[in-house]
């Protein structure tokens, strides 16, 4: 139902769109169901509320407050933020806008509710996007968007309303992040990349960080990870840090939307040379950085504490990302990274030896080659790092897990790993680290294995997992290698004979139309 819903929402968003570019577009649509959600949760607090003051078997009766009584209670801000639901003013709450959806000024209005929504909750000061006033939507487009997020029902309760809204929001994410190609890719990491890193790194309590963290993707997945498997959310402190303003925006709104506790820095900032969280620890970083980016050295950095392992090179910023995870890891923390596939085998600029020094430090854990087209914005196949800061078991060891051909198609463009494929991968890691209850691990040809230090060195330090996993084994169906050969000259013999048959043909056909060759 939920799915039917969604793909209707966004045919009619997508449709409403006009003209206007999707990264700008992205923004209005994300910011009206943001408010939607946050005027719905409000309202049906208040609702609550209204019910309890006036129920002598409640704890909240009211006595025999009259009707204005009542009113008045239900302005106390206290009763909302004990429950973490934003405080909306009358003006700024949903009714009120969409009463106004078809006046000439509700861009104005938007802004305005944004601006008083703001004021009334600190967390959100700074975060929301106002600009719709100057959206360049054509006349009358924007009052049918507020009709069309109108439609969009929350549930009974806080948590379905939640639940609801974080999958509306993803999936919109996902789809703006397809049509704006490229640069969509930019905020957003494909959901099943994301699972995988998170089912690998069983983040349940601790501080999780993400230096680059796009719209907040890590987190979410995060929190459905920690809920799935019996822990509370309030086990774990967010950290996160994102430069693109209008992306650091989306990711506030994304975690705010779900009542997750977050902390991404006093501003959007570039995370090596304005770091928010420069004394941080954490216990598990999850991160999707952008691929071989060259423009981002600075002077400053020269010399900086995160380069343990060498001096990345000031033309690709692959090996200044790694080391700044490590540097954030607590002793007992640990990564994991998307990165282009040459990041594993690159010896340019240094970035050979600081890959040889990392190995040899023992701090690789697992590297996992996925399959290409997995990502909105780019073909260039990638890979996921994983990193420990000090190994409790395998000590000596890395485990490789070619997972190239385990993709399964979503369109003609888009691939994905399946939640089973995510599963298998789970399996063999938790196997392979000795988690209880995961059973033996053993080598599996073409898909995994564990490797000794001493066997990478010998391999010039490369972490291709092609490169020592093997190829796959396959069935030997027994038939005598004679035999097989002839069924197969015969087969062969067949389709030649057929081929000289429509090669006559064709000569015949084009004769008649008098092309003769």
């Amino acid at each position: 139902m939920l799915e039917d819903i969604k793909k209707t929402l966004w045919a009619t968003a997508d449709k409403l769109r006009a003209n206007i570019d999707a990264a700008e577009y992205k923004h209005l649509v994300l910011g009206l169901i943001f408010v939607k959600y946050i005027s719905d949760t409000f309202a049906a607090r208040r609702a609550e509320l209204t019910t309890r003051l006036t129920d002598p078997d409640d704890e909240y009766f009211y006595g025999d407050a009259d009707p204005a009584d009542i009113e008045a209670e239900l302005e106390d801000r206290d009763y909302y933020k004990e429950v973490n639901v934003f405080w909306v003013p009358a003006e700024a709450r949903w009714e009120a806008l969409r009463n106004a959806a078809k006046l000439t000024d509700i861009g104005k209005r938007i802004d305005d509710a944004l601006t008083l929504i703001e004021a009334e909750n600190p967390k959100l000061k700074g975060i929301l996007d106002k600009r719709y006033a100057r959206a360049q939507l054509p006349d009358g487009k924007l009052g049918e968007l507020v009709d069309l997020v109108s439609t969009i029902g929350f549930g009974e309760n806080a948590i379905t309303a939640r639940d609801v809204l974080g999958q509306v929001y993803e999936y919109f994410l996902g789809m703006f992040a397809s049509a704006e190609g490229k640069r969509g890719g930019q905020f957003y990491t494909p959901a099943s990349i994301v699972k995988t890193l998170v089912a690998i790194l069983a983040p349940h309590e601790g501080k999780v960080y993400d230096p680059c963290c796009g719209s907040g993707g890590m987190f979410v997945q995060s929190e459905k990870f920690i809920e799935a498997h019996g822990g509370k959310l309030g086990d774990v402190s967010i950290y996160g840090q994102e430069a693109n303003p209008t992306t650091w925006r989306l990711a506030a709104m994304n975690l705010a939307i779900r009542g997750i506790d977050y902390k991404l820095g006093r501003e959007p900032a570039d995370t090596f040379t304005r770091n928010q969280h420069p004394d941080l620890r954490a216990d598990y970083i999850l991160a999707n950085p952008p691929f071989n980016i060259s423009d981002w050295w600075h002077g400053s950095l020269e010399g900086d504490p995160r380069w343990e392992y060498g001096d990345p090179p000031q033309g690709n910023a692959n090996y200044a990302w790694l080391q700044h995870m490590l540097y954030h890891l607590k002793p007992t923390g640990r990564a994991g990274i998307v990165l282009a596939n040459g990041s594993m085998s690159s010896s340019q600029n240094n970035e050979g030896v600081i890959r040889a020094a990392m190995v040899d430090a023992d701090v690789v854990e697992i590297m996992v080659a996925l399959p290409g087209q997995l990502f909105f914005n780019t073909q260039i196949p990638a890979c996921l790092w994983f990193l420990a800061k000090q190994k409790t078991t395998r000590k000596g060891e890395v485990l490789f897990i070619d997972a190239r051909k385990q993709a399964s198609m979503i369109s003609r463009v888009q691939a994905e790993l399946t939640d089973e494929v995510i599963a298998r991968i789970e399996g063999v890691v938790a196997a392979w680290r000795g988690e209880a209850g995961a059973g033996p691990y053993e080598d599996v040809k073409g898909f995994c294995r564990s490797v000794p230090l001493a066997e990478i060195a010998q391999h010039g330090h490369v972490l291709t997992p092609g490169r020592y996993v093997g190829a796959e084994e396959v069935e030997d169906d027994d038939e005598a290698f004679g035999e097989k050969m002839r069924k197969l000259t015969e087969k062969l013999g067949e389709q030649m004979a057929k081929g000289s048959e429509l090669d006559a043909l064709i000569r015949v056909k084009l004769g008649g139309l008098g092309y003769e060759f």
